[in-house]
């Protein structure tokens, strides 16, 4: 790690506001393993739960929430779980990179080569994992399972969420 990084670590915000979102047909906040996963790993990382919500997997659906999320003033970061694949209902990659203002294409490479040599091998080219921003919103978009979401949340967003705050923060 180089000096410039340790030091935009250090200058990053002590905690961001976050919003949780899983993209699914049939999960239930009892039922959402993955959902709660992100929501404890988040919590015991110092950064903060605002929202957690469950929506069907529909392009609208899910644009509407992201474009009221980077809007409101207490959302600094959206999380999704779910619909990120290549089955026909599988919409959520569609409904987050149409929205992106800047898209950080290395989480979704990152993300894809950690679950090819960690994890699931091949499959993980049908992996559609995205992030960027959406103004001053912080959006990061992965698998729903569970083993994805821990992947994720433990090798790539809990140790940069905060960074990535900080550089959307940088005046203009």
């Amino acid at each position: 790690m180089t000096n410039s990084v340790e030091q935009h670590r250090q200058e990053a915000p002590d905690t961001v506001s976050c919003m949780i979102v899983t993209v699914s047909d049939t999960r239930t906040k009892d039922t959402d393993t993955s959902g709660q996963l992100m929501h404890k790993l988040l919590t015991e990382s110092g950064y903060q739960i605002v929202d957690y919500i469950i929506t069907p997997d529909e392009t609208e659906t899910i644009q509407s929430i992201l474009q009221d999320a980077a809007v409101r003033d207490d959302i600094e970061a959206v999380l999704l779980s779910g619909g990120t694949g290549i089955a026909p209902r599988d919409t959520t990659y569609e409904a987050v990179s149409s929205l992106l203002d800047k898209e950080l294409p290395g989480f979704g490479e990152i993300f894809r080569f950690l679950s090819y040599t960690e994890d699931i091998g091949s499959a993980a080219i049908l992996s559609r994992a995205v992030a960027g921003t959406i103004g001053r919103t912080a959006v990061f978009s992965m698998p729903g399972s569970k083993g994805a979401v821990k992947l994720a949340m433990e090798k790539l967003i809990l140790p940069e969420l905060r960074h990535v705050m900080r550089e959307i923060y940088k005046p203009v």
